[in-house]
């Protein structure tokens, strides 16, 4: 969990939030200094992949937040349930302690297929 937080505090701290422009579309980059809620998703997905953690284990979700903006989290597996590792809060919250309404997940074994929630 020290790593999940670490990272999690650090990519945070690390991207400046800005969303996308309309006219370029919603664009998923892991190389970035600024980016959305995607982004820092994927950024921190990396690092823990770097780090060791096993891919299969490392989701991005994709959810709606109380004013139904779209939002895209890192979700982790572990032995303590499934975690999400959200940019706009430092602290990790089990998936069912957030203020998120869930949509689809990708799935462990396939990162390009994804799940309804």
């Amino acid at each position: 969990r020290r790593t999940l937080q670490a990272v999690n505090a650090s990519v945070n701290r690390s991207i400046k939030p800005v969303n996308d422009s309309p006219a370029q579309g919603d664009v998923w980059s892991a190389d970035v200094t600024s980016g959305d809620c995607e982004d820092f998703a994927l950024i921190k997905r990396r690092q823990l992949v770097a780090q060791g953690w096993p891919a299969r284990s490392l989701r991005i979700a994709v959810a709606r937040t109380r004013s139904g903006e779209g939002h895209a989290v890192l979700v982790v597996k572990t032995s303590e349930g499934d975690l999400v590792l959200d940019n706009r809060f430092s602290t990790i919250r089990a998936w069912d302690k957030t203020d998120l309404s869930w949509e689809k997940i990708q799935s462990g074994d396939n990162p390009r297929l994804w799940f309804g929630i």
